[in-house]
């Protein structure tokens, strides 16, 4: 079985999750979509308090070792049990996710184009790119919504980690995608994906 890797990347608050959630949307169980912050290293040796100072928009915040192995494994066809984060607490839970083989893979997430090994590993790379207003705003209602954040603490580690992260290690991975998005509402780059995947699904299997 041949299997196509797409990476989606982007700054937070992008539009990328919006983007690869219409897909998955579309295609069901027929794709499998990892995100990249599920592989967030494990922090149990420091106190919540300390987890929350972590500079979790810097590179060496996520084992990317680990989603290459397991991209690696994925692509020769073998399954993998994939790490579940758990952002309230700002470390791994103890479940995981048992992720089978499957043509079309897509990974999301804002540093995916960052590190070349990975990089290499998709057959396309897109970036969907937004307004920075709009990207922090975004930010705060999923952080505030869906894990709990105050929103002092949000203003806090974005003036201080996200957005200068962004604009060292994020922003110019735009130019090694192979096409950049200006929404994740964007309909006609919805259609194109959603076409190329549709004739992936179809081909012939080897």
């Amino acid at each position: 079985m041949k299997t196509t890797i797409i990476g989606i990347a982007g700054g937070t608050g992008s539009g990328k999750s919006t983007f690869t959630n219409r897909l998955k949307q579309y295609f069901g169980d027929q794709v499998t979509v990892i995100y990249h912050d599920y592989y967030y290293k494990p922090h149990d040796d420091l106190t919540l308090a300390e987890r929350q100072h972590i500079n979790y928009d810097h590179p060496n915040s996520l084992d990317t070792d680990l989603l290459i192995e397991h991209l690696q494994a994925l692509r020769a066809g073998r399954s993998v049990n994939i790490p579940v984060y758990d952002f309230t607490q700002h470390t791994r839970s103890e479940e995981i996710m048992h992720v089978k083989p499957s043509r079309v893979i897509i990974v999301e997430g804002i540093l995916i184009l960052q590190d070349e090994r990975l990089r290499d590993l998709f057959d396309i790379k897109i970036f969907v790119n937004a307004d920075a207003d709009e990207r922090i705003l975004r930010r705060i209602v999923r952080d505030m919504q869906e894990r709990g954040r105050a929103l002092d603490n949000i203003i806090e580690q974005y003036l201080t980690t996200v957005k200068p992260m962004h604009y060292l290690y994020v922003e110019p991975t735009r130019n090694v995608a192979d096409f950049v998005l200006n929404s994740g509402l964007n309909d006609v780059a919805f259609d194109m994906v959603k076409t190329k995947i549709e004739a992936l699904l179809a081909a012939p299997e080897a």
